[in-house]
């Protein structure tokens, strides 16, 4: 098959992947909005608030390697669907939770949201499935570009729903359970060929303890880890500490979304860039915005220094983590990708998932104000940015080869 006619596929399936990135997608701005305010109402400890989203990450780094495995049996429609399904379910659990009154609930309904965020992880990759090698970053990138639609239709659902009902937020719940009832029906006009199954003399690729031992692929994970944490860890705070420094709900809406703008409409020309100068050096630019968000932000608790120290952090991840995806993607073969794509994401979720956890530590309980806790969000970026920082450094180093 020619590349003309494969990236005329793929072309197809950016679009609907897009599509689904746009529209399901706007239920992460939604959640991660109010998930923490819906957290702190509910939850008898303050320290507790973060934890919902905790839980989503925690169950998106859980599902990861089981929804690459359907994915990699089934074909990715089936694993799309499945998630919009859990998708659907956690909004339901979580506005029962609310409902009751009952964090314990809430926190379950999290917890099934986690397996919907697992399978929009998924999206990115499968953009690479039916691309050509020269088109594979782009169409990572457009997908990802998707949510520039999910930026802007999230917080405004939350601006007219979060009061909707007399339970607070629950009214967003409600929207969040028919985002992902409607999207579903996207991944009917999606056309990736489900994986063949490998003869018994075919070739079953490298292991999952020879994959990490390849640097390519170490480091990568390493700088998708690190820029997807990063963002998390701030970007949980964030809505707590603009509402704990004197600013109202709709203004913590507000930077949300332009934090999320920020995050993904880079994607329109980060492929480009990717092209050009290469992944690693694509990274290196990720995480030299992301130590500038966490600077900005010590600058002061204005609500200017919100808004900028967010949209840095948006660039920060979405250079960082575009690149660390697209390095990926070029270190495997096709007979590895499940076992690399779901080692990948339980890997990165993993941290983010500590990441979240630390952040409502650092955000209410390390200091006795919310300005306290906000500097201390933003100080404990630093070990993860050298770490990430000494990774590329050392691949810098690596002789190419196979995987390399």
């Amino acid at each position: 098959m020619s590349e003309l006619t494969i990236d005329h596929r793929a072309r197809r399936n950016v679009i609907v992947l897009a599509a689904a990135q746009a529209f399901l997608g706007a239920q992460m701005p939604i959640i991660f909005t109010i998930g923490g305010l819906a957290g702190q109402s509910l939850a008898a400890n303050p320290c507790l608030a973060t934890l919902p989203i905790s839980l989503i990450v925690l169950g998106s780094m859980l599902s990861a390697s089981p929804n690459a495995m359907i994915m990699q049996r089934l074909g990715r429609r089936a694993g799309f669907m499945i998630g919009a399904g859990a998708g659907a379910l956690g909004g339901l659990v979580g506005a029962w939770g609310l409902y009751l009154g009952s964090f314990p609930v809430f926190l379950v309904g999290s917890f099934i949201t986690g397996i919907y965020m697992s399978a929009q992880g998924f999206y990115r990759f499968a953009a690479a499935d039916t691309a050509s090698e020269t088109f594979r970053a782009r169409a990572i990138s457009y997908v990802l570009a998707g949510g520039l639609v999910a930026a802007m239709l999230g917080p405004q659902l939350v601006k007219v729903t979060v009061d909707a009902f007399v339970i607070p937020f629950l009214g967003s719940y409600m929207v969040v359970i028919a985002l992902n009832l409607v999207g579903s029906l996207l991944f009917l006009f999606l056309r990736i060929p489900r994986p063949a199954r490998p003869a018994a003399d075919a070739p079953r690729g490298r292991s999952r303890l020879q994959l990490l031992k390849t640097p390519r692929i170490a480091v990568a994970i390493i700088c998708a880890t690190v820029s997807y944490g990063l963002m998390n860890l701030m970007m949980t705070s964030a809505p707590l500490a603009v509402v704990g420094c004197g600013f109202g709900t709709g203004q913590a809406a507000d930077v949300v979304s332009a934090h999320v703008l920020a995050m993904y409409v880079p994607a329109f020309f980060t492929g480009h860039l990717i092209n050009r100068f290469g992944a690693e050096r694509i990274i290196a630019a990720g995480l030299v915005i992301l130590a500038g968000a966490g600077a900005v932000a010590l600058q002061g608790i204005e609500l200017e220094n919100f808004m900028l120290a967010l949209v840095l952090l948006g660039i920060g991840w979405n250079f960082g983590f575009i690149g660390a995806t697209s390095l990926l993607a070029a270190s495997h073969d096709e007979s590895e990708r499940g076992r690399v794509q779901g080692m990948n994401d339980l890997i990165v979720f993993g941290g983010v998932t500590l990441a979240s956890l630390a952040s409502g530590g650092l955000m209410n309980c390390s200091g006795g104000t919310p300005v306290e806790g906000w500097t201390a969000v933003n100080l404990a970026m630093l070990p993860a940015l050298v770490l990430a920082a000494s990774a590329l450094i050392w691949l810098a180093f690596q002789p190419r080869g196979r995987g390399f």
